[in-house]
């Protein structure tokens, strides 16, 4: 038989509840709550136990709004980018483990970034953090002089702005190793266009091709965010004569499209073509997908903005404004050696 769920409360607990079930005064048990002096140790065992059994949850909201300082951080995230939701999935606990809650503001296809942060100025934020913005560095920096701001994964070069990121050029590097590595080498890498990241990848695909000797088979293909987008740029590969063997793409969800089109042409991944994504969303470990691709740490990296934000709002000393982690190969089943040099 089914368990059956837990009923909602008919109203929320109140302080006055938590008084009567402890047997104290409201004000005691508002001493107890906000952590201040006042009461005896008994006195707060008892409180905290009576709150426990009430399920009595702070009013964090009303607690904003006596309080100077809103405890909150605001982020602007795209809908269209798989990875910004491990980002997003990150932030909470950071934030959290340091005293302050998120607001977030997403960018959608009819939502641009501009009424994204607009939302949250409304909204008491003390900071912001940016999910891969393509604001004008300009207009980050006005953002900066009012409040911290802290861009994660993209590049920004501006005094006030803080940056966390991961080596992208490093990245793109290490798949390239990988393939040259198994054989390859005839690697293609499909770009991002203007996205954020995209120029360090190019700029790391082109070094790495170097590093090898490689640099006259460098092929170039237009790509983007999307599924549609490595969809239309798989189609292009297919026309290449000769092929290549392997191909680097910009981001995952973008890869998942290059399979899509390159599995219904009737081509074997990795038997006659390899694929590596970028980022290791949640996307790339999908058992169906299992798709080779350069891991972003998103809990060091949302760990690392959210301590960035917090010591500015305490006037910490930080340093230097662009934090870069580094990146990490993972592979799966997407990649392996050409066919001209696999084992018989």
């Amino acid at each position: 038989m089914p368990s059956r769920p837990p009923s909602v409360p008919d109203r929320r607990v109140t302080l006055a509840d938590v008084a009567a079930r402890a047997g104290v005064s409201v004000p005691l048990v508002s001493i107890v709550m906000r952590g201040v002096a006042g009461a005896s140790p008994e006195n707060r065992e008892r409180v905290r136990r009576a709150a426990e059994d009430l399920g009595y949850r702070p009013d964090s909201r009303a607690r904003m709004l006596r309080s100077s300082r809103s405890h909150l951080i605001g982020v602007v995230f795209g809908v269209q980018h798989a990875f910004h939701g491990d980002l997003v999935s990150g932030l909470y606990p950071a934030a959290e483990a340091l005293g302050y809650e998120l607001t977030l503001s997403a960018v959608t296809p009819t939502r641009d970034e501009p009424r994204a942060v607009a939302g949250l100025l409304q909204d008491r934020c003390e900071a912001l953090i940016l999910l891969g913005p393509q604001l004008p560095t300009a207009y980050l920096g006005e953002l900066a002089r009012k409040m911290p701001v802290v861009v994660l994964a993209r590049t920004v070069r501006h005094r006030d702005v803080d940056v966390v990121r991961t080596d992208d050029s490093a990245g793109l590097r290490q798949a390239v190793d990988h393939l040259v590595g198994l054989g390859h080498r005839s690697i293609a890498h499909i770009d991002g266009g203007h996205n954020p990241g995209a120029a360090e990848r190019r700029r790391g695909y082109h070094a790495a091709l170097a590093a090898h000797g490689l640099s006259d088979a460098a092929r170039l293909l237009s790509g983007g965010l999307s599924e549609d987008d490595g969809a239309a740029a798989a189609r292009v590969l297919l026309d290449l004569r000769p092929m290549p063997t392997a191909v680097t793409v910009f981001n995952d969800r973008c890869a998942t499209g290059v399979l899509d089109v390159l599995r219904q042409a009737g081509m074997a991944v990795p038997a006659e073509i390899s694929v590596t994504g970028y980022d290791d969303s949640r996307l790339a470990r999908l058992s169906h997908v299992a798709l080779t691709t350069i891991r972003q740490d998103a809990a060091a990296l949302t760990r690392a903005a959210v301590d960035r934000v917090v010591g500015r709002l305490d006037h910490e000393t930080i340093g230097a404004r662009e934090q870069i982690l580094a990146p990490a190969l993972v592979v799966r089943q997407t990649t392996g050696p050409p066919r001209s040099t696999s084992a018989p």
